[in-house]
């Protein structure tokens, strides 16, 4: 399907409307990135907590490593999809704030200006001691692997730039606050049933349009009142964009 990169906007005002967008799994799931807790998916072939704890972490740092390696490597071989596009080009016409719980970075590849990552971004690296301390968090090509004895800007060893189990969300409060000020609201490709990120959708104001997009029943966003399209990312989009384009 070809990409219309510019839809009309539909108020009057000056102002553009604002449209926070809440991501999971199912929208990266679409351009070949593994998911985690989908039938297949990695935490059905490791233990998360041996492997993405940071207990476990500090237990087998080369074993932690090599699978934050290889979920790096592959993530390297994958582009953004129709999904991703999509919501780039509404920032053509719409203030569009996206908070996902994905750890890639097919949105910022895709267009997207303003992303706000819940549980970290595979292609920064960070140090075990001050993981959240800005001087240790850079960018690292995701075909270079982290090994044992790279180095931190604190000394530390350095680890991926991912919220581990067992480690603080540092940016729900900041997510909260984007939430609060949503004109419309739509959540894509997420069962909400990872904590704390899950509990935003209680955070959108009274009255405002919300929607989520995928091909499973969720309850939790229907009890609600969320309009529901039960598809995929790439097919819910462009029903999305039509009502969008109603409000």
């Amino acid at each position: 399907m070809l990409l219309n990169l510019h839809y009309q906007p539909h108020d009057d005002m000056n102002e553009k409307k604002h449209i926070v967008v809440l991501t999971g799994a199912g929208i990266s799931a679409e351009s070949g990135v593994v998911t985690f807790r989908d039938i297949g998916g990695l935490w059905h072939i490791y233990n998360p907590m041996e492997l993405a704890s940071i207990n476990g972490f500090r237990r087998n740092r080369e074993a932690a490593l090599d699978f934050y390696n290889k979920r790096r490597a592959q993530l390297a071989t994958v582009e953004p999809n129709h999904a991703h596009k999509v919501l780039a080009a509404l920032e053509n016409d719409y203030r569009v704030s996206i908070i996902t719980q994905n750890v890639d970075d097919l949105h910022e590849r895709a267009g997207s200006t303003d992303v706000l990552h819940l549980h970290g971004e595979l292609s920064k690296v960070t140090g075990m001691n001050n993981p959240n301390d800005r001087r240790c968090i850079t960018t690292k090509p995701l075909n270079e692997p982290i090994v044992i004895g790279d180095k931190a800007a604190d000394g530390s060893q350095m680890r991926p730039f991912v919220v581990m189990f067992g480690e603080p969300v540092p940016n729900i409060t900041r997510a909260h606050n984007i939430v609060e000020q949503a004109d419309v609201f739509v959540v894509i490709g997420t069962s909400l049933t990872v904590y704390p990120a899950a509990d935003l959708i209680n955070a959108v104001p009274y009255n405002t349009p919300c929607f989520i997009i995928d091909p499973n029943e969720i309850d939790a966003a229907t009890d609600l009142g969320f309009t529901p399209f039960k598809d995929t990312a790439c097919r819910g989009i462009d029903r999305f964009v039509e009502l969008l384009n109603e409000l």
